[in-house]
């Protein structure tokens, strides 16, 4: 059997055909809302803004993998909706996002609302735990910051 092989790609809302949104969506919504049972307004406004960007994984279908990049006031980068397939976990899909998330916010400071269980993660990633854990929809999140980067 030929290996698949996944291909990474970005976008601005404006940039996203019909098909594209549909699948990246539902994706978020089989995860965060069926999934780990949190009803919540997944779409919130801010993927049609146009500093947002859209990084997912695909491997010519449906998508792997996602994240979206916020731009938050003051040239802060927002990283969030960090999401796998439950068919694609493990295969190292969410820190090659990240990683490319990463490249697409450059020098400036970053933050993201992390899933406690997955500080660790992101702190290999460089960001560090910059508030108490609360709970958000009875999961337990840490908010993380990466500083920014002297270039």
């Amino acid at each position: 059997m030929p290996q698949q092989t996944t291909e990474l790609r970005t976008a601005t809302f404006a940039d996203l055909d019909a098909r594209t949104l549909h699948d990246l969506l539902k994706l978020r919504v089989d995860v965060f809302v069926v999934e780990q049972n949190c009803p919540y307004p997944d779409i919130d406004g801010r993927d049609v803004e146009p500093g947002t960007r859209h990084l997912w994984l695909t491997d010519g279908d449906a998508p792997l993998a996602y994240l979206r990049i916020l731009a938050d006031p003051g040239g802060l980068a927002r990283i969030g909706r960090v999401v796998v397939a439950p068919t694609a976990r493990g295969g190292g899909h969410a820190g090659r996002l990240m990683t490319a998330a990463l490249e697409v916010v450059g020098n400036q400071p970053c933050v993201l609302e992390a899933q406690s269980h997955l500080v660790g993660f992101y702190a290999r990633h460089g960001f560090e735990v910059n508030g108490p854990e609360y709970l958000e929809d009875g999961i337990p999140h840490t908010p993380m910051r990466r500083a920014a980067i002297d270039a």
